[in-house]
This record gives structure tokens, sequence and C-alpha cells, in this order.
């Protein structure tokens, strides 16, 4: 074991500014520092600090090494997993005295100057998404290879099982351990498998007060230091998904353009780079459901306090106390005024130094709590005389959405076979790995907000309004974002660090610990639905109805989105005459519930696809090709009257299911036939989802242009959560441009530079945003061509700072250097902007809601224990219309990684206010939990997507959980009608079917 060296760094108190109070706070543990040295990344250091103080605490805050990651503070996520004495260890619940003298290894320490074979692997293989787990699992996957350099699947599973990852569906993660060897072993005569340091950057180069990542290393591979065969290359075979050439960009798979720091642990998420001055910030949060309070003395409680420099209320907010994603429904307050309507609801800021935070125990804080009456289920908050949650809403209904189609009442009587049923499903956790972060300073007069987000100038807007700012003098700098399906839309601590910077003219920095992000943030609706649906004597539907009700929670969120989003999509992708459907918002004093991949329409298609199960059966009609009997097709009308002219594809998704599906029924029939306490199922179920808002306008804005340097600047606001954005858009705009992807530099999402490409989310981000990307590289080629002065078919190139431009046999060049440069340094530029064609919706709700629309359908193979109402996966295979695969790897990854979400959904995951607020109780998918998933991608082009793609994020995960719970029905004849289907709800409904024998 090394021994830490005289001469070592010593790090005082207070040097980092990484992350100020918040990684490891341990309030009440207050004590005397002590020095400590030991061995990190091969440099001896010294730290002086409680000997109690969390290793991970110490690494981010004292030494920056920011690439170990807290997502718990509690060994549950192993996001914070390195390397101690070669063993990998949790960071956040090993000590800083018993990290005394031993060799720590971080993830900045595995490339030493080059990568490393495995972070090569991870590169290729598309295992990193959002990038917030990647060092933990870097770290884990390391260690494992250490010893044994070529593990099975089950092997790189047990050794990885400890980190959680909530973006990639695991399976290519476990590709890129196994196959890391190969990449130890290359040949050393390839080219880098990234662009060059700096080249394609998913920051703003050089903008004041932007967060930029740290140098990246050189792209020569090797093995860990020490472990080594020498220094590597990628192999040849690999080097076509590195860079395409000019004009083929979109269709191939090059490496991620912002990939390398999620690798090296370059990437700065939200709490990554705190200023060393930033004051942090503590929230404190209603311990009930409702509940009216009142204030003591604060300003005695803060002199009392050492460091404390200060407590912010309500009443000391500038500006409107409300926010909300969708305008007429605003209705949360950034800080809660006399009374709180759910657990967890902010009250007051504690803003104070670093240490003294950390030491900081509320349990004395001045607030006087009378709890109140509350409603948590919607059949409460209807209840005749039920208190009102919103004195302006009456019977707590928030708002519906309604479509009506034909007389679906007749068609149900006329109906040669009727099926009815019901289903309720619960809150969903969006348990991204990376708890919200940020933090705020004053440039100026200017508010800077630096956070993770899925909408920037949303964001900009709400802090604005809260914070009584002229919106142009709110900055909103995205960092990166660790992971968000949508819960990340809606402001957090945005308002919270903005009034602190404000009020004390200090920078103000905020991380939430788990629980807090838990408790306070919004969640996947809770439904009540109940549905019936008819078909003629030959199998066709006529008719459905369908209503639910969604449990909003306390304030708005994303509850009209939901309500009206769902009655369009409740048919499914099929033909359905005769129609009605109701969804309803309702107020609650429980979770806030919003925005979660999918809008509600996950929960909708549970319902309808377990009913066209019950009703293939009834027809005595293979289920499979009862969906493709009723199936939407070209020609073919929405439930909301659109006619679909082309781009419909869901036909295509269940034909290239078909040779799957006879092999999964055969296995079935095999394996059932010798297992009695054991039975397979094998379920079916397709979605479709409308990308972007629902009749409402939906714009996006690119900005590309050509430097003086020779560079194309895309200026691409569009945040990248892990879907793939940065890579995508810019996939588009270099074949629309005719320039290879190699010459592109990136100015990513901030509300200063950047133009507005709308939020991220609805599956909106390659179609509109990706729309107008193309456009704007067809703009910026024709403006180059006509000042060249000649034809369309001319091509371009950039050498250097110079423009060539090749016509026939002639060749022109342009010294770019020697062209007026405007005030973005560009020479040429391009602005675009695209809005996709919907129409309103008319009081039956017909119209045009989505200018186009996603179509999947996935088959579920899994094992049923009947004794012990376990659920063993088996496969699942899924077809998915993209429309275009602009980048076929990215494609897969949100395939597999929707798919393990709809995993949880189905099966474990069950939000429970005050029983599952850590990721010890609430469950989400492990890396065991996830089977092999063959994914299909079809390509019906759409006209009006980019080179006719077609959203993906939320219609990967939609069909996953009906399809799941038609396969537990399949192996045992009982549907579990309480979502998810845990085993204690799998075998009461088993047991409620034998006692019905």
């Amino acid at each position: 074991m090394s021994k830490a060296q005289p001469g070592m760094t010593k790090v005082q108190p207070g040097m980092s500014g990484a992350q100020p109070g918040m990684s490891g706070a341990q309030p009440g543990m207050s004590m005397e520092r002590a020095d400590i040295a030991f061995e990190v990344n091969g440099a001896a250091v010294s730290v002086c600090v409680p000997p109690v103080r969390r290793l991970s605490s110490v690494l981010r805050d004292e030494l920056r090494l920011t690439g170990t990651k807290v997502g718990c503070d509690a060994g549950d996520c192993g996001a914070c997993t390195v390397l101690v004495d070669g063993e990998p260890v949790c960071a956040c619940l090993m000590s800083a005295a018993s990290a005394a003298g031993t060799v720590v290894t971080t993830v900045e320490g595995l490339a030493n100057g080059r990568l490393s074979a495995l972070q090569a692997s991870f590169l290729v293989h598309g295992a990193a998404q959002c990038g917030i787990c990647t060092p933990g699992l870097l770290i884990a996957a390391t260690a494992l290879l250490d010893s044994n350099p070529n593990p099975t699947e089950a092997e790189t599973q047990d050794a990885l099982g400890g980190v959680l990852c909530r973006c990639t569906g695991y399976r290519k993660i476990v590709a890129a351990v196994m196959d890391a060897g190969r990449f130890a072993s290359a040949s050393t005569d390839g080219a880098a498998p990234h662009p060059p340091a700096g080249t394609f950057s998913p920051y703003s180069d050089g903008e004041k007060g932007q967060v930029s990542a740290p140098a990246t290393p050189s792209p020569r591979l090797s093995r860990r230091e020490g472990k080594g065969d020498g220094q590597h290359q990628l192999q040849r075979l690999d080097l076509d998904r590195r860079m395409p050439i000019s004009g083929h960009a979109v269709g191939s798979s090059p490496i991620r353009l912002d990939g390398l720091p999620k690798v090296t642990g370059g990437e700065k998420f939200g709490g990554d780079s705190f200023p060393a001055e930033a004051l942090a910030v503590l929230v404190v949060r209603s311990p009930h459901y409702h509940a009216r309070f009142a204030f003591g003395d604060l300003d005695a409680w803060v002199k009392v306090h050492p460091g404390i420099v200060g407590v912010f209320t309500a009443a000391d907010v500038p500006g409107k106390n409300c926010f909300g994603v969708i305008a007429p429904f605003a209705d949360q307050p950034a800080l809660a005024e006399n009374f709180s309507r759910f657990r967890g609801e902010a009250v007051a800021l504690v803003a104070g130094e670093r240490e003294a935070i950390l030491d900081l125990d509320l349990a004395d804080f001045p607030v006087r709590w009378i709890e109140l009456p509350h409603l948590l289920q919607p059949c409460e908050a209807q209840a005749g005389g039920a208190e009102l949650i919103h004195e302006n809403r009456p019977a707590n209904l928030l708002t519906s959405g309604f479509v009506e189609r034909g007389d679906p009442e007749a068609a149900l009587a006329g109906a040669a076979f009727i099926v009815s049923g019901a289903i309720d499903t619960s809150y969903v956790e969006h348990a991204y790995i990376e708890p919200e972060a940020g933090c705020a300073y004053m440039d100026g007069d200017t508010l800077v907000v630096v956070a993770c987000t899925q909408a920037p100038y949303m964001d900009r807007d709400d802090v604005a309004k809260v914070l009584g700012l002229a919106v142009d003098k709110v900055r909103i700098v995205p960092t990166a974002t660790g992971g968000g399906f949508g819960s990340k839309l809606d402001v957090s601590l945005q308002p919270l660090i903005g009034l602190v910077a404000m009020k004390t003219g200090r920078p103000a920095a905020l991380a939430y610990t788990r629980h807090e992000s838990m408790i306070s943030t919004t969640k996947r609706h809770p439904a009540e639905m109940k549905a019936t649906i008819g078909a003629d004597a030959d199998g066709r539907v006529t008719g459905m109805i369908f209503a639910g009700d969604f449990n909003t929670g306390a304030y708005a969120s994303w509850g009209p989105t939901v309500a009206n989003r769902v009655p369009v999509h409740a048919s499914g992708p099929y033909a359905t005459p005769n129609y009605r459907a109701e969804g309803r918002a309702i107020h609650t004093n429980g979770p806030i519930s919003g925005a979660f991949r999918g809008f509600g329409v996950p929960q909708a298609t549970i319902m309808q696809e377990t009913l066209y199960d019950e009703l293939a059966e009834r027809l005595d009609l293979d289920r499979l090709d009862f969906r493709l009997k009723n199936c939407l097709r070209n020609g073919s009308e929405t439930v909301t009257g659109q006619r679909l002219e082309s781009g419909v594809g869901i036909a295509e998704c269940l034909e290239a299911l078909r040779p799957h599906w006879m092999r999964a029924l055969i296995d079935a029939d095999t394996f059932n036939s010798a297992n009695d306490s054991r039975k397979r199922g094998v379920g079916v179920a397709s979605c479709w989802y409308g990308c972007g808002n629902t009749s409402l306008p939906n714009p996006s804005t690119i900005r590309v242009g050509i430097s003086a340097e020779g560079d194309v600047v895309l200026h691409q606001g569009a945040v990248d959560i892990g879907q793939g954005s940065n890579t995508v858009i810019a996939q588009i705009c270099a074949d629309a441009l005719g320039l290879p992807l190699e010459k592109f530099r990136l100015k990513s999402a901030d509300t200063a530079i950047t133009p507005d490409a709308g939020k991220t989310s609805a599956s909106r981000q390659t179609f509109v945003t990706g729309k107008a990307a193309e456009k704007a590289g067809r703009a910026l080629r024709d403006t180059m061509l006509r000042f060249a002065n000649v034809s369309e078919k001319a091509a371009i190139a950039l050498e250097g700072a110079s423009l060539a431009i090749r016509e026939g046999e002639a060749t022109r060049h342009i010294d770019l250097s020697t062209l007026k440069a405007d005030a973005d340094g560009l020479v040429f530029r391009a602005e675009e902007s695209y809005d996709p064609p919907t129409l309103p919706l008319d009081a039956k709700g017909q119209g045009k809601p989505y200018a186009v629309y996603g179509y999947g359908a996935q088959i579920a193979e899994l094992e049923v224990d009947l004794k012990l109402g376990t659920v063993k996966l088996v496969k699942i295979t899924a077809a998915h219309d993209v429309g275009k695969a602009i980048n076929p790897l990215l494609a897969e990854g949100q395939i597999e990684g929707g798919i393990a979400q709809g995993i949880g959904m189905a099966l474990m995951e069950e939000y429970i206010p005050g029983r599952t607020e850590n990721l010890h109780d609430y469950l989400i998918p492990t890396i065991g939990d996830v089977p092999p998933i063959e994914t299909i991608l079809i390509e019906v082009p759409d006209p009006e997507g980019p080179f006719g793609a077609k959203g993906l994020g939320e219609h990967v995960l939609i069909p996953t959980a009906p399809a799941i719970l038609n396969a537990i029905r399949h192996a045992t004849g009982v549907l579990v009608c309480k979502i998810p289907a845990t085993p204690s709800r799998i075998r009461a409904a088993i047991r409620d079917k034998e006692a019905r024998r």
C-alpha cells in the first residue's frame, strides 16, 4: 500500500469551489479537522478536513475531482464508485479518515493522458448517454477487467450490479465491458476515435460565465497505467464509425460528439462547477401534506448561527411568486406563503458559508406548523364537500381533455364482441441519477443561472417573472444534464438560488439531496382508467369509450398537457371509427405530477392494449393478427379526424415482429409443457405518439455559420439530456450544408448566445429542431453558393481558412480571413426556424393535433413463478418506426433505455410518499433486470421530418409495460389491474382466479 510522501499537495479548507456545502452534507457533525494523507490518481495529497467527512465530498470539494458523482449519499446508486487500493468502493460511504494511507483511483485517473481501452469501448458502443453514471460504471468495470480480462455477461452484470443507470438500459454497457479487450489489443495505426480536443464541446466557447470542460486527453488508447501492454489505438474496423465523409452523416453512427468528456470525468453537471466564494443554500420544506405555518424571529436565529448569512421567505420574493410551465395554469409559488399544499414544498431558504451549512442542524429553525386535513386520492378530492386545494378550481378539477368521433354508444350496442376493464397506475419517480443542482450569480445587472435543465428559455421566463426582472436580465446556462425524462422541464432550484444571489450579491449554490429531489419534484401521473371496446364479427374494432382521472397533485405543472394528450392517443394506433375519450387532471395534496416520458400516454396504452388482448381472445384471433387487422395505414383517419396521407409505419412494425412472435409462442408452449410451477408468457403491444406540442405552436430556431478560421459554428440550443441531440442535430445540419461533421463546432444551449430551440420534451428535438437545422444548413449553403456566383450543384469544402467551391472542372478558393466577420465571428451565416403545421382541436377534439407521429410495437417474453408471483424477463423485441434513423446507434440506445423504464413501470416502480423517498426503497431496474433486447429499426419516412425522420424518445417506453402485462396474463391467465405488477399483486390475482374455479 502506497503512503503519501513528504512534499505532497496540501489542500486548505475553502480552496475548492466545486460544490460548497452540498456533496456529503452531514448536519450536526461539526468537529476538529485533521490532516489526512493519501494518494489519488498517482499523486500524493493531504487534506485538512473533519475525519468523518465523506470521501466523495473530499474528492469533489477539496480536490476538485468532480468526475466522481454524488447521486444519493447512501450507497444506493453507485455513481460515486472509486477504487481504493484496487477495490471498488462507494466513496459516499467511506470517511476521509478511512482513506488515510490508501491509493485512490477516480475516473480522471483512468486515462492518464490517453483513453483506456474500456473508455474507448464505451464510446464506440454508445454506452454513455447522459453520462452521470458513466464514471461509476467505468470504475467498477475497471476493477473487473483488472482481475478478469474476458468476463462473461453474468460476471459483468454481477460486477456492475451496484451502479444504477437510468438512461441506457444497460445493454450497451455490458457489451462495452465485454468488448473492451478488443481495443487494448488493436494495432497502433488507427486514427483517433473522436474529434480533436476542443473541436466539439457541449459548452459555449469562451463565453463569459460559461463553465467549460477541462482539457481532454490525447486520443491514444491503453490499458490502465501499470497494467499495460503498450499504447494502442482503435482497430481500423471501427474507424468508419468515427466521422462520416461529407454528405453521409445522416444514417451513420459516429461516436457521439459530446462523448469524450463523459468517459474521462470532464463533463460538468449541475453540481460540478460551483464558484469558490458561493454561498451554500439549504431549503426548509414542509413536513406535511397540507399545513399552515408561521415563522418566528428569523433575524435572531441567524445571529446565533455563525456563518449563516440570511434566511429568505416568500416575503423576499420581488416579483410574482408564481411559476408554471403552461402560463394560463401557472400556480406554484417559488416559496410557499402561509400554508403548504404538499409534503416537501419549499417555504424558506437558508444561505451561509459552506462549512456553516455543512454543520447546520435545522431542528431549531423557527417555524411553527399547524397540520391541516389533506386529500391524496382523486376520489377524495372529487367527493362532495371536499376542501378546494385551489379556490379557483371547482371540484379540484384542474382541466380536462375530450375527443369524440361518431356514435360510440351505438357502435358498442351493435358490436358482436365487447370487453370492458379498469386499470390503476401509481406514481412513478423519474429517478435520474443527478439530483437537481446549480449556481447563480450576478454579472453586472444580469442574473446568470448555471444549472441542469431541459428548457432554458422556459427557465429564463419563469425566473424573470418570480424575481421581477426583465427577461433580458436573466441568462440561463444549462450544464450537462444527468437525466431528465420530463421532470427537469419544470424549474426547481433556479429561482431559489437566483433570489439568494440577488439579495446577497454573492454567488449562491445548491444541490438537492436524493431525498429532497424525490419529495419535491414531479412524478408520472397516477391514473384511474376505465374503457370499453367493441368489435364486429370479422374482428374490426367498431367503437371505444375511455375515461381517465389523472392525479395531478398540488400544482398544475404538465397536468393540462396530460389531460389533452391522453384522449388523442387512448385509441392506440388503430382505426376506431366511433370513439369518445376524456382525460381529467385532478388536484390532490399529493406530489406534483408532471411530464414523464409520454405525458400520460403510457398509462392509457396499458388500458387499451390489455383490452385488445381480451378482445382478440373473445374473437379467437391471434393477438398480433388482430392488431394488424385494425392498425392505421396510409390514408386512415385518426380519432381526431386527421387524415394520415403517408408515413404510417405501425403495420411495418407489427409485420417485422411476426417471425419473432411465432418463435416466441412455440418456445412458450414447449416450456409450459415441461413446467408446472413456472409458466412462460408472450405479450405484444403497440404505440403511436404525436411529436411535439398538442395543437400548439412549437417552434425551434437554429443558427449556423462559417467562421473566419474555417469552422462551421452551430448555435444549437436543444438541450442534450443523453438522447444525443448534440450529435443528431449536427449530423442533419452537416448533410444539409454539404460539409463534413468534423468541421462543426458547437455553441450549445445558453439563452445569451443560442436561439430558442424549444424544450427537450415530447420527442420533438430530432423532428422539430432537426428540421430547423436542415433548413439552416441548406440556407447557409445557398448563401455561400450565391456569394461565389455558382449553381446549386457546386460542391463546397473547407480547407483551413479557405472555402473551396468546385463546379465542373473549375475550383475557386475564397480566403475567409479576408471577409468581414459579424459580432459572432461569422463570415457567412444563416438562421432558420421551423414550427410543425398543426390545427387546433374543436369542442369534440377534432382537428390536426400533430404534424408527425412515430410508431412502434414490442414483444415481451417472460416467465412467472406461480407460487411466488415473481417475473423473470427472457427477451424483449422492439420494432420502432423512426422515419429515418439519423444515428442508428443512438436510436438503439434510446430504445433500450426506454424499455428499461417501461420494465420499471410494469413490475416494480411505485412512489409512495413518506415510504419510498430514496433509491433503496424505491426500486428501479438494475443491470440484472433488463433482459436481452433485439431492436428492429423501421424507416417509413415522413415528408415533414428532416430527411424523413420522426421522434423516438417517448415512443420506446409506451408499449413495454402493456406488453409485459399481456405476457403475464398469457402465462397465468390473470391480468393485474393495479400497476406495478408486483409479486404480491400477481399472487393475489392468481389466488382470486383459483377461488373462482
